[in-house]
């Protein structure tokens, strides 16, 4: 008799985890964004800093990110193998 729950709340943490990777994918792709508007324009030392500033809170971010996508891939590993040994 399998669990209408679990089952729901598999859907759920996937929409939830999907969406994850595609926060983190966004990120990264504006600390790029950040990196070659730096790069590629003049710009005075104080909009440096900032954008540096920037770079280093989305770091700590990109780190949670990486964590829930490392997240991700255990809990799609660990469904795959609780359906296989389900009777």
């Amino acid at each position: 008799m399998e669990n209408p729950h679990a089952e729901r709340q598999a859907v759920l943490l996937e929409r939830i985890l999907k969406n994850a990777s595609a926060c983190t994918e966004m990120i990264l792709e504006l600390n790029h964004c950040v990196e070659v508007c730096a790069i590629a324009t003049r710009i005075s030392h104080v909009v440096k800093m900032n954008l540096q500033e920037i770079l280093r809170a989305n770091a700590s971010v990109k780190i949670a990110a990486d964590l829930a996508t490392k997240y991700r891939k255990n809990v799609q590993y660990n469904l795959a193998a609780t359906e296989h040994e389900a009777p």
